[in-house]
């Protein structure tokens, strides 16, 4: 190939991974977030620690792991990302836990309902089955207009995908599969 070929060849190439997404799995995520219908899927933003400390209520945010700065501040840049996205939002649902209903407001895209069995599935172990079919019937009833947004904990999201994300990630599946785990149509990571 001679070396002008090569040179448009490269020149291309630089084009087209300039004007692609951050990745192909981003691309998909952000595209079904657009045409609505879809579920969003996210963690509560970085709380620092493991689990919540002995004694928490869920009523007490004094009580419980919380958001870091960090965390707060990847809720806020999602909202706006989403918004520049153009994402549609038809509603949005948080766990009752403090970070995760938190990091729901924080992303500034409407009112945020609290919903039950959104809780934390590692705390409650003894609900834990509950709580998750209670999690896939919300998503698999999915049938509004725009995207329903759930944030959630991570063990959630992993036992409904079989992924784990990370914090203040979203993975956006597809509601009314039937399959024992979630279709992910792809990922939306924390923007940096």
């Amino acid at each position: 190939m001679s070396r002008p070929m090569l040179r448009l060849l490269a020149l291309l190439l630089v084009a087209l991974v300039g004007a692609a997404p951050a990745s192909a799995d981003e691309g998909a995520a952000l595209a079904a977030l657009r045409s609505g219908g879809h579920v969003a899927l996210m963690r509560h933003g970085e709380a620092p620690g493991a689990a919540d400390p002995p004694g928490f209520r869920v009523d007490d945010c004094a009580t419980q792991r919380n958001l870091s700065e960090k965390g707060r501040a990847d809720a806020a840049a999602m909202g706006a990302m989403l918004r520049g996205q153009r994402a549609w939002i038809g509603k949005i649902v948080s766990s009752p836990w403090c970070r995760c209903r938190d990091t729901a407001t924080l992303l500034n895209l409407g009112p945020v309902e609290i919903v039950e069995t959104l809780g934390n599935p590692v705390v409650l172990r003894n609900q834990r089955q509950a709580l998750i079919e209670g999690t896939r019937a919300l998503v698999d009833s999915w049938r509004g207009e725009g995207t329903l947004v759930v944030v959630t904990h991570g063990a959630t999201i992993q036992a409904l995908t079989g992924m784990h994300p990370s914090s203040g990630e979203i993975f956006v599946v597809r509601p009314r599969s039937g399959a024992d785990l979630v279709p992910v149509v792809g990922r939306v990571p924390v923007p940096r």
